[in-house]
C-alpha cells in the first residue's frame, strides 16, 4: 500500500442545512472529478434554485488536492467560498464540491454570522455523506496486436488490474485503470509489448 495515491473523497451527494433569522442556507456537496463537472453542476443548480439569492460555492480536486476554488457568489468577500472550502479541507476531503444556496430572509447577518451560516450549512453536508478512500490513478488505453496478447493480459492479471473497453477487431485495444503508484511498474512491464496513451 502506498499511502502517497490514496485520499478521501464522498461516495454520492449529500445535502445539509442551515437556518438563521430567517435566513435558509442549503449545502449540496458533490463528488466531482473535473473543473467541467463543477461548472456543469453550479449552473444546473443556479437553474434549479433560480430564485435563490446566492449560490455560493468551494470545491477541491486530485488526489493531492491541488486544484481548488472558491466563490462568494456576491456575498462580502471572504465570508461564504472559504468557509465552505475550510470545512472541506478540516474533513481532509478532495474530489468534491460544496454549493451552498442561500435564501435571504430579510435580516443581514454581518460578516461572523455569514461565516458561521456557510460554515454551519457545509459541515453538515458533509456530516450527512458518506466518506470512501479512493486510490489516484491513470486511464490508459492499451494498443497491441492479436501475438501480444497473452503477454498482456499477464502483466494485467499480475498486477490486479481492470480491463474495459476492450475491441479485438483489426488490432486489439483495452482501457485499464491504473494507481499512481505502480504507474512506473506498468509502464515498464508493457514495454516493447504494447502501445499506451493515457486518455
Amino acid at each position: 500500500m502506498n499511502p502517497s495515491d490514496e485520499y478521501r473523497s464522498i461516495a454520492a451527494p449529500a445535502e445539509g442545512l442551515y437556518k438563521e433569522s430567517g435566513s435558509r442556507f442549503i449545502a449540496l456537496a458533490y463528488p466531482v472529478e473535473s473543473e467541467q463537472s463543477v461548472k456543469d453542476i453550479v449552473s444546473g443548480l443556479r437553474k434549479e434554485y433560480h430564485d435563490a439569492r446566492h449560490h455560493c460555492y468551494a470545491y477541491r480536486l486530485g488526489y493531492d488536492g491541488a486544484v481548488f476554488r472558491s466563490s462568494d457568489d456576491g456575498e462580502p468577500s471572504g465570508t461564504a467560498g472559504r468557509p465552505i472550502l475550510g470545512q472541506i479541507d478540516s474533513a481532509g476531503l478532495s474530489d468534491i464540491l460544496v454549493v451552498v444556496v442561500r435564501y435571504f430572509g430579510g435580516v443581514k447577518l454581518g460578516v461572523p454570522g455569514l461565516i458561521r451560516a456557510y460554515k454551519s450549512a457545509t459541515a453538515d453536508a458533509l456530516a450527512n455523506a458518506t466518506v470512501v478512500e479512493k486510490t489516484a490513478g491513470t486511464l490508459y488505453r492499451i494498443s497491441f496486436d492479436y501475438l501480444s496478447m497473452n503477454a498482456v493480459q499477464k502483466v494485467l492479471k499480475d498486477m490486479g488490474l481492470p480491463q474495459n473497453s476492450q475491441d479485438f477487431s483489426q488490432r486489439c485495444s483495452l482501457v485499464t485503470r491504473v494507481r499512481l503508484s505502480e504507474d512506473g511498474l506498468f509502464r515498464e512491464r508493457l514495454a516493447g509489448i504494447a502501445e499506451i496513451e493515457t486518455i
